[in-house]
């Protein structure tokens, strides 16, 4: 590089840094920037001689970092100083404890907390990438900072990972539409956390994001216009009202439309609700809500809501903080549109979570603002002990619920997850009065453990000092903090076998010259088909498990590794292939073809999304069943490309001629005379396709059929759905899968 290219990238740079204090959302301080340079010439020390893949600086990352969280995140000098140092730990000499002598202990923690796992353990049963998730949602009980950053830095490598390997892309993206984003959606993070959905889809099914793109940018103008014609009218009449306001256009995400277009199975043209309009008004505090129904009535008198979909989060805030008034009303043309309307602080708020929050509360700093949120979020964290994968699926159980309100009989107001019970009521009151729960009354009326509660509910838990858990109340309970608990209180005894267990079990396996590791644990308790190593152990203690049946494993555990490279080594087309049956070739191993070099492996179709040919697929290998192979939109794909990558292969259909496959339509309509023979003629007339079953009903004149069909490959499906649609009466004509 030239003295000339190093003098330019030196000034872009100092550019970057003074743009960093200016775009910062909190007001520093003298002292803050002190601190933020100190952090700033510590980095670009550090960070050197180091350059990304694209050839820039490596600087340029955790500047862009701390840039949103100066701005987007807007967190203060001590998140900012440690999004400047997140990597000087992991990729150079620098130490923590040089960190904590250079700064403060506070800086030190976020930065230790931002630093990755060593990769220690390489076993495929054990998913690193779970334990990571798991490290980094346990430092919320430190200092939730450390998550923001963590959000903010990857929000940036999504950004700029279009020079990476495609493999690497979608394993990235599903992680962060596996975590990072239900993180940002429940740190109150609403923008970002629509960049990172809109980013994770552009790489896990790029076709998708960049069709809906294009059709966006092709239907702006028409967009733009009819979004002008309802913010015309509403301007006029809220002036006219003396209301100090703004009004943003605002179009739903992109993952949001493809989300939709999934769930209704719908085109892109069918999805109504493509934009949004959010009405930001002035206000004191005293007069807040007063001015929000205010232009509820305003655009209400020329528009008719939708009262089924009101949403009042400004009488009851969800639990994220989050404060705004949604109303769905008819626009012209009979197009819904959702207006949202929010105070400044409320869209302050909508978009920096915390920080807007510490801001607002007066005297708050920032430490004691983050610890009243932080105590919302640690229920989730309760019980770490469970596998990493586990531990990681609960928490997420959390991230994206949608809340209900229910009353207390003092008239206390408290807010569950959508589908919680009055079981879980009470153990959101407090884990001991949940242990003893022994009945429970809704509006007065005695009702089950398991009585699912709706917004508006007033609840009584009666409760007994005799009153223990059992084993049926999981099945009663939906939050993982009920959850947790119950299974804390049912497992004390079993744990206590369990301890037991696990000393018998390495004294059984020294006999067969086995060692008691993680590994085989976690191989035993797949050999059982067992949930946990916890019931391993347990069922050992209890003699459940027999010394003939671990001398069963020890010996199937000397084959699997020669009946593994069996299985996965490249097949040598100059081996004697006679002895496999010329059917089972063209039947068998020529459908799908894995990994780089396109091996013939032996797989399974995965029941869960049930793929045919000419789907999107990729390979995953599983333990104990070989490859299972499951489309690339899966409801499962993206936990499995998170947590598993390294288990994942690219597979690629080739020649399908000599195989058939199912696949599963469903059809509604109009109940027109003659529609039943009609749909069984074009299903029958068209090539290559039979009917597997056929179940049809209609109430009330709609038209409801489910029809199982057995195609050769996705292409004749499209077909089949598409002269389906065409018959007299046919409303929808979607793929549905068995789950």
């Amino acid at each position: 590089m030239t003295e000339i290219d190093l003098e330019a990238e030196n000034k872009a740079i100092a550019k970057e840094y003074k743009e960093l204090l200016r775009i910062s959302y909190q007001n520093l301080t003298d002292e803050d920037k002190k601190l933020i340079r100190k952090a700033f010439d510590v980095a670009v020390e550090a960070h050197s001689d180091q350059r990304r893949k694209s050839g820039e600086a490596y600087i340029f990352h955790p500047i862009a970092v701390a840039k949103i969280v100066a701005s987007q995140i807007g967190l203060g000098s001590t998140a900012i100083a440690a999004a400047l140092l997140h990597d000087v730990v992991e990729d150079t000499d620098i130490t923590i404890s040089d960190i904590e002598k250079m700064f403060n202990p506070k800086i030190a923690k976020i930065v230790e907390g931002l630093t990755k796992i060593p990769k220690v353990k390489n076993d495929q049963e054990i998913s690193l990438q779970a334990e990571n998730f798991r490290k980094m949602l346990l430092t919320l009980n430190d200092d939730v900072r450390v998550i923001l950053i963590k959000i903010a830095d990857r929000l940036h490598n999504m950004q700029t990972m279009d020079g990476m390997a495609d493999y690497k892309q979608a394993k990235i993206a599903s992680e962060t539409l596996y975590i990072y984003a239900p993180l940002a959606h429940r740190l109150g993070l609403y923008n970002i956390k629509s960049q990172l959905e809109d980013l994770g889809l552009k790489y896990t099914e790029p076709d998708v994001y960049a069709d809906i793109v294009s059709k966006i940018k092709e239907t702006k103008e028409e967009q733009d216009a009819y979004i002008k014609s309802i913010s015309d009218v509403l301007s006029k009449s809220m002036t006219e009202e003396g209301i100090d306001f703004i009004i943003k256009g605002r179009p739903k995400s992109i993952y949001s439309i493809r989300r939709k277009m999934k769930a209704q199975g719908v085109s892109f043209d069918e999805v109504y609700d493509k934009f949004a309009l959010r009405i930001i008004y002035k206000s004191n505090l005293h007069d807040e809500k007063f001015l929000a129904w205010k232009i509820y009535s305003v655009v209400t008198d020329h528009y008719r809501p939708s009262p089924s979909r009101l949403r009042d989060w400004i009488s009851s805030p969800k639990s994220t903080g989050y404060e705004a008034l949604h109303i769905t009303a008819m626009g012209p043309m009979g197009r819904w549109v959702e207006i949202q309307v929010r105070s400044e602080r409320m869209d302050e708020i909508a978009e920096k979570g915390y920080a807007a929050h510490y801001k607002y509360k007066n005297g708050a700093t920032e430490e004691n603002s983050l610890e009243i949120w932080l105590n919302q979020l640690k229920e989730a964290l309760e019980n770490a002990n469970n596998n990493a994968v586990d531990f990681v699926e609960d928490f997420k159980l959390n991230l994206y619920a949608k809340e209900i309100y229910v009353f207390t009989p003092k008239g206390e107001i408290k807010s569950l997850p959508k589908g919680a019970t009055s079981l879980d009521f009470a153990f959101s009151i407090h884990s001991e009065i949940g242990v003893k729960t022994r009945g429970t009354k809704v509006n007065g009326k005695l009702v089950p453990l398991n009585h699912v509660l709706n917004s508006g509910d007033q609840v009584e838990i009666i409760t007994s000092v005799n009153q223990k858990p059992t084993l049926q109340w999981l099945d009663y309970v939906t939050t993982s903090r009920a959850k947790n608990k119950i299974k804390n209180v049912l497992n004390e005894n079993v744990k206590k076998i369990g301890e037991d267990g696990k000393e018998i079990l390495a004294r059984k396996l020294r006999h067969l010259k086995i060692n008691l590791n993680e590994s085989t644990v976690n191989e035993l308790v797949n050999y059982f088909k067992l949930q946990t190593s916890l019931d391993l152990f347990y069922r050992v203690g209890i003699g459940a498990i027999e010394n003939q049946q671990l001398r069963d494993y020890a010996n199937q555990k000397n084959n699997t590794l020669v009946n593994f490279f069996k299985k996965t080594i490249k097949r040598n087309p100059n081996v004697n292939e006679e002895r496999i049956n010329a059917n089972e070739i063209t039947k068998k191993f020529d459908l799908l073809v894995f990994g780089v070099e396109q091996n013939k492996l032996d797989y399974k179709l995965s029941p869960c999304c049930n793929p045919i040919p000419g789907d999107n697929v990729f390979g995953f290998i599983t333990i104990n069943e070989g490859i299972k192979v499951h489309k690339t939109d899966c409801p499962n794909a993206i936990s499995m490309q998170s947590n598993f990558a390294y288990r994942i292969i690219p597979a690629r259909w080739i020649d399908s001629s000599q195989e058939d496959f199912k696949a599963i339509i469903k059809i509604t309509g109009m109940d027109v005379l003659g529609l039943t023979n009609e749909l069984t003629k074009v299903i029958s007339n068209q090539m290559h396709v039979n009917i597997q079953s056929i179940s049809l009903s209609s109430e009330a004149g709609i038209f409801n059929g489910q029809v199982t069909v057995v195609v050769q490959n996705n292409t004749i499906l499209k077909k089949l759905m598409e002269n389906i649609k065409k018959v007299d009466g046919i409303d929808k004509v979607t793929r549905v899968y068995n789950n």
